[in-house]
Protein backbone atom coordinates (compact mmCIF):
# COMPACT_ATOMS: atom_id res chain seq x y z
CA UNK A 1 0.00 0.00 0.00
CA UNK A 2 2.48 2.30 -0.09
CA UNK A 3 3.53 4.72 -3.37
CA UNK A 4 5.80 4.86 -5.33
CA UNK A 5 7.46 8.30 -4.87
CA UNK A 6 6.95 8.14 -0.75
CA UNK A 7 10.70 8.81 -0.04
CA UNK A 8 9.98 7.67 3.62
CA UNK A 9 10.76 3.59 2.63
CA UNK A 10 13.99 2.31 1.67
CA UNK A 11 12.81 1.25 -1.81
CA UNK A 12 12.16 4.95 -3.44
CA UNK A 13 15.54 6.29 -1.35
CA UNK A 14 17.64 3.67 -3.35
CA UNK A 15 16.55 4.39 -6.64
CA UNK A 16 16.59 8.65 -6.00
CA UNK A 17 20.17 7.61 -4.57
CA UNK A 18 20.83 5.70 -7.73
CA UNK A 19 19.80 7.93 -10.65
CA UNK A 20 21.98 10.54 -9.22
CA UNK A 21 24.93 8.29 -9.74
CA UNK A 22 24.02 7.25 -12.68
CA UNK A 23 22.24 10.10 -14.44
CA UNK A 24 22.61 8.58 -18.27
CA UNK A 25 23.03 5.26 -19.24
CA UNK A 26 20.87 3.92 -16.41
CA UNK A 27 17.35 4.08 -16.37
CA UNK A 28 15.76 3.74 -12.75
CA UNK A 29 11.61 3.88 -11.78
CA UNK A 30 9.92 2.59 -8.78
CA UNK A 31 6.29 0.61 -9.04
CA UNK A 32 3.48 0.15 -6.85
CA UNK A 33 3.10 -3.75 -6.88
CA UNK A 34 -0.05 -3.95 -7.96
CA UNK A 35 1.23 -1.66 -11.21
CA UNK A 36 3.18 -5.04 -12.75
CA UNK A 37 1.65 -4.03 -16.17
CA UNK A 38 2.61 -0.65 -16.00
CA UNK A 39 5.87 -1.63 -14.59
CA UNK A 40 6.13 -4.81 -17.55
CA UNK A 41 5.55 -1.50 -20.05
CA UNK A 42 7.84 0.57 -19.20
CA UNK A 43 10.56 -2.07 -19.44
CA UNK A 44 9.84 -3.18 -22.90
CA UNK A 45 9.35 0.06 -24.24
CA UNK A 46 12.88 0.86 -22.74
CA UNK A 47 14.51 -1.93 -24.27
CA UNK A 48 12.84 -1.08 -27.95
CA UNK A 49 16.03 1.42 -28.37
CA UNK A 50 14.97 1.75 -32.28
CA UNK A 51 11.58 2.21 -31.38
CA UNK A 52 9.82 0.11 -33.81
CA UNK A 53 7.30 -1.43 -31.42
CA UNK A 54 8.63 -4.54 -30.90
CA UNK A 55 12.06 -5.86 -29.35
CA UNK A 56 14.29 -7.96 -31.96
CA UNK A 57 16.70 -10.34 -30.74
CA UNK A 58 19.44 -8.03 -30.07
CA UNK A 59 17.18 -5.65 -27.79
CA UNK A 60 16.57 -8.76 -25.53
CA UNK A 61 20.05 -10.41 -25.72
CA UNK A 62 21.51 -6.52 -24.27
CA UNK A 63 18.56 -6.17 -21.75
CA UNK A 64 20.33 -5.68 -18.11
CA UNK A 65 17.39 -5.51 -15.89
CA UNK A 66 17.43 -5.37 -12.17
CA UNK A 67 14.11 -5.68 -9.78
CA UNK A 68 14.14 -5.42 -6.29
CA UNK A 69 11.08 -5.45 -3.45
CA UNK A 70 9.68 -5.36 0.41
CA UNK A 71 6.97 -7.34 0.86
CA UNK A 72 4.28 -7.52 -1.61
CA UNK A 73 7.02 -5.62 -3.72
CA UNK A 74 9.01 -8.72 -3.31
CA UNK A 75 6.77 -10.79 -4.39
CA UNK A 76 5.99 -8.57 -7.52
CA UNK A 77 9.40 -8.63 -8.60
CA UNK A 78 9.31 -12.12 -8.93
CA UNK A 79 6.14 -12.07 -10.92
CA UNK A 80 7.65 -9.55 -13.27
CA UNK A 81 10.30 -11.22 -13.72
CA UNK A 82 8.31 -14.66 -14.59
CA UNK A 83 6.37 -12.17 -17.30
CA UNK A 84 9.50 -10.97 -18.29
CA UNK A 85 10.31 -14.62 -19.62
CA UNK A 86 7.07 -15.09 -21.77
CA UNK A 87 8.57 -12.02 -23.26
CA UNK A 88 12.23 -13.54 -23.62
CA UNK A 89 13.57 -10.89 -21.94
CA UNK A 90 16.19 -11.63 -19.23
CA UNK A 91 16.70 -10.42 -15.65
CA UNK A 92 20.58 -9.72 -14.03
CA UNK A 93 19.15 -9.97 -10.79
CA UNK A 94 16.17 -10.45 -8.64
CA UNK A 95 16.15 -9.09 -5.02
CA UNK A 96 13.68 -9.79 -2.06
CA UNK A 97 12.68 -8.16 0.92
CA UNK A 98 10.73 -10.13 3.18
CA UNK A 99 8.78 -11.33 0.39
CA UNK A 100 5.20 -11.97 1.55
CA UNK A 101 3.36 -13.55 -2.15
CA UNK A 102 -0.06 -12.10 -3.19
CA UNK A 103 -2.80 -14.88 -3.98
CA UNK A 104 -2.01 -16.47 -7.02
CA UNK A 105 1.43 -15.46 -6.84
CA UNK A 106 4.62 -17.65 -6.01
CA UNK A 107 7.55 -15.72 -4.56
CA UNK A 108 9.35 -18.77 -3.71
CA UNK A 109 9.79 -19.76 -7.83
CA UNK A 110 12.71 -17.90 -9.34
CA UNK A 111 11.75 -18.28 -13.57
CA UNK A 112 15.04 -19.79 -15.50
CA UNK A 113 15.56 -16.01 -17.46
CA UNK A 114 16.96 -14.58 -13.83
CA UNK A 115 21.20 -14.88 -13.84
CA UNK A 116 21.19 -14.13 -10.47
CA UNK A 117 18.45 -13.88 -7.42
CA UNK A 118 18.96 -13.28 -3.51
CA UNK A 119 16.58 -13.15 -0.55
CA UNK A 120 16.31 -11.50 2.86
CA UNK A 121 13.74 -12.11 5.07
CA UNK A 122 13.00 -11.88 9.02
CA UNK A 123 10.90 -14.85 10.79
CA UNK A 124 9.03 -12.71 13.23
CA UNK A 125 5.28 -11.67 13.93
CA UNK A 126 2.41 -12.25 12.08
CA UNK A 127 3.56 -10.93 8.71
CA UNK A 128 7.08 -12.02 7.90
CA UNK A 129 8.68 -13.43 4.67
CA UNK A 130 9.35 -16.07 2.18
CA UNK A 131 12.20 -18.16 3.96
CA UNK A 132 13.35 -19.97 1.25
CA UNK A 133 13.62 -19.46 -2.51
CA UNK A 134 14.67 -21.89 -5.62
CA UNK A 135 15.48 -21.67 -8.62
CA UNK A 136 13.42 -23.27 -11.46
CA UNK A 137 16.55 -24.12 -13.30
CA UNK A 138 19.83 -24.08 -11.12
CA UNK A 139 22.04 -24.36 -13.93
CA UNK A 140 20.76 -21.13 -15.62
CA UNK A 141 19.88 -19.25 -11.97
CA UNK A 142 22.62 -19.25 -9.48
CA UNK A 143 20.53 -17.98 -5.92
CA UNK A 144 23.29 -16.19 -4.02
CA UNK A 145 21.66 -16.88 -0.71
CA UNK A 146 18.43 -16.88 1.57
CA UNK A 147 19.91 -14.29 4.27
CA UNK A 148 18.00 -14.45 7.90
CA UNK A 149 17.72 -11.30 10.16
CA UNK A 150 16.16 -11.22 13.62
CA UNK A 151 14.70 -7.99 14.78
CA UNK A 152 12.81 -9.04 17.52
CA UNK A 153 14.83 -7.21 20.42
CA UNK A 154 16.08 -4.13 17.97
CA UNK A 155 14.56 -1.14 19.29
CA UNK A 156 11.93 0.49 16.93
CA UNK A 157 13.80 3.13 14.62
CA UNK A 158 11.29 3.63 11.58
CA UNK A 159 10.41 7.02 11.95
CA UNK A 160 7.99 8.59 9.45
CA UNK A 161 5.85 5.14 8.88
CA UNK A 162 2.37 4.00 9.14
CA UNK A 163 1.06 4.01 12.80
CA UNK A 164 -0.83 0.14 11.50
CA UNK A 165 2.71 -1.11 10.50
CA UNK A 166 4.97 0.00 13.63
CA UNK A 167 2.32 -1.78 15.53
CA UNK A 168 0.77 -4.42 13.81
CA UNK A 169 3.97 -5.88 11.81
CA UNK A 170 7.25 -4.29 13.45
CA UNK A 171 9.77 -6.70 12.36
CA UNK A 172 8.21 -6.67 8.94
CA UNK A 173 8.65 -2.57 8.78
CA UNK A 174 12.24 -3.03 10.80
CA UNK A 175 13.75 -5.27 7.70
CA UNK A 176 12.63 -2.80 5.74
CA UNK A 177 14.42 0.47 7.57
CA UNK A 178 17.41 -1.20 8.31
CA UNK A 179 20.44 0.73 6.59
CA UNK A 180 22.85 -1.85 6.80
CA UNK A 181 20.48 -3.90 4.77
CA UNK A 182 19.67 -1.71 2.20
CA UNK A 183 23.49 -0.62 1.66
CA UNK A 184 23.90 -4.45 0.61
CA UNK A 185 21.22 -4.13 -1.38
CA UNK A 186 22.29 -0.87 -3.24
CA UNK A 187 25.88 -2.48 -3.44
CA UNK A 188 24.73 -5.94 -5.02
CA UNK A 189 22.60 -3.89 -7.60
CA UNK A 190 25.46 -1.45 -8.26
CA UNK A 191 27.56 -4.61 -8.88
CA UNK A 192 25.64 -4.77 -11.81
CA UNK A 193 25.73 -1.42 -13.53
CA UNK A 194 28.54 0.47 -15.47
CA UNK A 195 31.24 2.51 -13.56
CA UNK A 196 30.90 6.27 -13.75
CA UNK A 197 32.59 8.43 -12.40
CA UNK A 198 29.34 9.73 -10.17
CA UNK A 199 29.34 6.15 -8.85
CA UNK A 200 32.62 6.36 -7.71
CA UNK A 201 32.04 9.34 -5.43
Amino acid sequence: MVRHDDAVHSEVQIAADLRKKYPEGVYVATFENRRLADARKAILSALDTDRDGKLSDYEKRNARIILYGHSWGASAVVALARDLNKDGVPVLLTVQVDSVAKTGQNDALIPENVAEAVNFYQPNGWLHGQPQIHAVNPARTKILGNFRSEYKSTPYTCSGYPWFGRIFAQEHIKIECDTSLWNKIENLIREQLPVTQQAKN
